[in-house]
């Protein structure tokens, strides 16, 4: 047995404007059930929106089997045909609440 946890596995959605919200709400909803975390990434703000639209309808496919999602943005400096652009990067995670039996403590 290992003393270190392994890392989690980590998905990554490259989402345009093109992007069909609900296909990729679906890549995040089967992916945060088989545990996987999910990074998206966006350049733009048509890429943007779609992204955002995704996340609110896969909160919709989870929800109800008990799974609650969590988004946090962040900034990431990528290279487009060798062209440095400026990607918007949403970390989707299930949120475990307290007091749950998946969460920890209820205090």
């Amino acid at each position: 047995m290992s003393t270190t946890d392994p890392k989690p596995e980590i998905g990554c959605l490259k989402v345009s404007s093109k992007s069909s919200p609900a296909s990729v709400a679906g890549a995040i909803a089967g992916m945060i059930k088989d545990g996987v975390a999910v990074e998206i990434q966006a350049v733009g703000a048509g890429a943007v929106n779609q992204a955002v639209k995704a996340i609110a309808i896969s909160r919709g496919f989870l929800s109800p089997i008990g799974i609650e999602i969590m988004c946090v943005p962040s900034f990431a400096d990528i290279v487009i045909d060798g062209e440095y652009r400026t990607a918007i990067r949403f970390a989707v995670e299930p949120r475990y609440l307290r007091g749950t039996a998946d969460g920890g403590e209820a205090r």
